[in-house]
């Protein structure tokens, strides 16, 4: 097992809140928006070239994803652009019923459905002449996400996560109170699917709030709060269709663990979410393995400098280690 306890210096942060706009590295970064496809859905993604990218030449690539309900221009971008900085191609892309993606019903949640999607994603960059090998990386509920995707599909050489979000059936109750009120969650989204089946109508919640008990997350969310930060994000809803309740709450990627042997870094920290649940996956892990511990709270690996220097840094090491 190899465990690092890593504390980002000064000096770091101090690099990237100055670096200057004409830096080369981010100068020549090129980012398109492409197309693909997923059970005859059309996904919207954002492709990142590395710094005096050559299409004659063999690249490592990876997939970025980000939290619940998130799209391309929130973390999963941040991410993406900073990888591409470090020579990789990678891409940035909405989930079905997300964002720029087809897709309905809107906002509608499915980790059965994100795992076709991750898939689908794999098969186009495997599918351009210029990538040799494919990593993903999961940020909040995304790192769930791709431990669907690295359980299921060996074409995934590496997997990262940051911040993860892996929840199980145990955390339930403490997440939503009771037994009975994760019953009644239920109950409340079978019923909006049967409505929606019967009338095209989709009830949906908003999706995260401070106070607002009607939302899905409740809690301190200054991120999603805050418009200088994610909730400033046109591109992105602050919205659930309720009929996701049953799909949410049946998301298990801590299952998920003993089935991985692909190589996989994670970087947490106790300010994160769920930080055992995340020990006792890594230590469920079957291959090469790697468990980043840094400092600050979850939201801050979204797009804070610090933390997300720290994240950046350590999994491009790794990736570079396992992809190339």
């Amino acid at each position: 097992m190899n465990t690092k306890l890593f504390l980002i210096t000064v000096l770091s942060v101090f690099a990237f809140a100055n670096a200057k706009p004409n830096d080369n590295s981010k100068k020549t970064i090129q980012m398109e928006k492409v197309t693909f496809n997923a059970d005859g859905l059309v996904l919207s993604g954002h492709l990142y070239k590395p710094a005096n990218f050559d299409s004659s030449k063999k690249y490592p690539a990876i997939i970025t994803g980000g939290s619940l309900t998130s799209v391309k221009e929130q973390m999963a971008g941040t991410y993406a652009q900073r990888l591409a900085e470090k020579g990789f191609v990678t891409l940035a892309f909405d989930y079905r019923n997300y964002g720029e993606s087809e897709g309905q019903p809107r906002q509608f949640e499915d980790p059965e459905l994100k795992l076709k999607d991750l898939q689908a994603a794999t098969t186009y960059l495997l599918s351009l002449s210029y990538v040799e090998n494919v990593g993903a990386l999961g940020v909040c509920t995304s790192a769930g996400n791709v431990a669907y995707l690295a359980a299921e599909d060996d074409r995934i050489k590496a997997v990262g996560t940051v911040a993860a979000w892996l929840p199980d059936e145990s955390v339930l109750p403490m997440l939503y109170g009771s037994e009975d009120t994760i019953q009644k969650l239920r109950e409340v989204g079978l019923e909006a699917k049967k409505k929606f089946a019967n009338t095209g109508e989709n009830d949906i919640i908003l999706a995260y709030h401070n106070e607002d008990k009607t939302a899905s997350h409740v809690g301190p969310m200054e991120y999603y709060m805050d418009t200088t930060r994610g909730g400033g994000v046109k591109e992105w809803k602050n919205e659930l269709s309720v009929m996701s309740w049953g799909p949410w709450l049946d998301f298990d990627p801590m299952s998920k663990a003993k089935e991985i042997k692909t190589p996989f870094m994670m970087v947490h920290s106790d300010g994160s979410a769920l930080p055992d649940n995340v020990k006792k996956f890594y230590n469920d892990l079957q291959g090469e393995k790697e468990l980043i511990w840094g400092d600050g709270y979850h939201f801050d690996y979204y797009d804070q400098p610090k933390q997300v220097n720290l994240a950046v840094e350590e999994v491009s090491a790794f990736f570079s280690k396992n992809l190339n």
